[in-house]
């Protein structure tokens, strides 16, 4: 029986170690979307697995490397974490109150760019195996592996080939997942499915040159127009997305699905207040039927548009070039490439073949079933740590790789980290809560333990 005591007293006592090394980590840039410092990363990550007992392999990739890390435990079960180590782009700089590769101390908060996603997950899980070699002997209570990619931010485009490639070595009997956190009350959730994504960017030329508007304006067509019109076929005023068959492959939520919604604290003033949005689409105001299209509903937005001048005064061009971002959010049971090609379809179709498709990248959606014993353990363990255990979020509106750690490896998928709500991700000022980071790794360490 692991003495939970001891192993909490190695980790408040270490903790201000710990900070330190997930400072170094976190200094280290690691932009997945510029190429800049991942080789470096890379190697940062093997060698804080090393320095554990781990035996490390930096295996390359068409784009960034793979960390994969394995040690031996006294049990013969294997547990796989999932982590990345690359972040996003730090811009704007100047909303940054301290700069995003210089992590800085302040309010009980570490702030630096991926502290949150996912660096500090990463150092946190490391933290929780010190402290049970600590007070275990210099043993694990069963075997780890870690796969550390550096491509999730952009969209983990080379991991469904390395693991189709690797299955053997990262076999296992369940994964952690890449993150956790608490909600606005400080309760664990534990998610245990991602949408899929299908992203694109669609682009119009009609001409080489942008034109005068008083030479071009009634007699060239006009690639902002172009575009607009193209983008105002996919989606009508009632938010029903008009590709033929778009909703064709989605699997409908259980009953199960939806008890496990309808369990979920009401988010609709919470909402109004983090967002400042003042309405929700379609007429709805919140419980359960918000709660539920929220995340078993597939979506289609445009994300960005850029064409023709939008600097200070006027400049009166009839723009040649346009283009947007647009992403599709998938539900069970939809994949993106059967969306990309009914992409293609609808506008060729609707009279929009001068409009190209650029994929950007996708992943298919994945759940894992809330009533697995594994999901159970992980959910049970948090009593001990936050007072109550975990609740249970069915699905998640965001996208990750899950699918292949599900179909491929068959493994259960469970989170447990250490963010909440006011982490920044992806935004200015990311940061971590010190008081989540030390119980996310005593909630890990009972994960291991009573998983051995």
């Amino acid at each position: 029986m692991a003495d939970y005591q001891k192993i909490d007293s190695y980790l408040t006592n270490h903790l201000e170690k710990s900070i330190q090394e997930l400072s170094r980590l976190c200094a280290q840039p690691s932009i997945a979307a510029q190429n800049h410092g991942m080789q470096e990363c890379a190697s940062l990550v093997a060698e804080m697995l090393s320095n554990r007992g781990f035996a490390v392999e930096v295996l390359p990739t068409a784009g960034a490397p793979v960390v994969v890390g394995f040690r031996k435990g006294q049990s013969d079960r294997t547990l796989l974490f999932y982590n990345h180590y690359d972040v996003q782009p730090a811009e704007p700089l100047d909303l940054w109150e301290s700069p995003p590769f210089e992590p800085t101390l302040r309010d009980g908060k570490l702030f630096a760019r991926g502290v949150s996603d996912d660096k500090g997950h990463i150092v946190s899980r490391l933290f929780a195996i010190d402290a049970l070699l600590e007070t275990n002997h210099g043993e694990l209570p069963c075997n780890i592996k870690f796969v550390i990619e550096g491509e999730e931010e952009i969209g983990s485009v080379h991991l469904p080939e390395f693991i189709s490639q690797h299955k053997e070595k990262l076999a296992a009997d369940a994964c952690v997942w890449e993150f956790g956190r608490v909600d606005f009350r400080e309760v664990p959730l534990q998610f245990l499915g991602l949408r899929g994504i299908c992203y694109v960017e669609l682009s119009c030329r009609t001409a080489d040159i942008d034109v005068h508007s008083g030479v071009g304006g009634s007699i060239f067509p006009n690639a902002a127009w172009r575009l607009v019109w193209a983008l105002n076929s996919l989606k009508g005023p009632d938010e029903r997305i008009r590709i033929d068959g778009y909703y064709d492959d989605v699997i409908p939520p259980s009953e199960r699905d939806r008890q496990l919604i309808e369990a979920l604290p009401e988010i609709a003033e919470e909402y109004k207040q983090r967002y400042g949005v003042r309405e929700f689409l379609k007429g709805m105001t919140g419980g359960v039927e918000l709660r539920m299209a929220e995340v078993f509903e597939p979506t289609c937005t445009i994300c960005g548009i850029t064409t023709g001048y939008q600097g200070p005064g006027t400049k009166t061009v009839l723009p040649a070039y346009a283009s947007a971002k647009v992403d599709f959010r998938l539900a069970p049971g939809q994949m993106p490439e059967k969306v990309l090609a009914s992409l293609r379809k609808h506008l060729d179709e609707h009279g929009f073949s001068d409009i190209e498709i650029h994929y950007l990248g996708g992943e298919p959606p994945a759940r894992t079933d809330p009533d697995d014993p594994f999901v159970q353990l992980v959910v049970n363990t948090a009593t001990d740590v936050y007072g109550t255990p975990m609740q249970i979020v069915p699905l998640t509106g965001g996208s990750g790789p899950n699918y292949p750690f599900i179909h491929e490896l068959g493994l259960p998928v469970a989170s447990a980290g250490i963010g909440y709500e006011g982490s920044q991700a992806h935004a200015p000022n990311e940061n971590i809560r010190l008081d989540l980071y030390l119980k996310g790794a005593r909630h890990i360490a009972r994960i291991i333990t009573e998983f051995a």
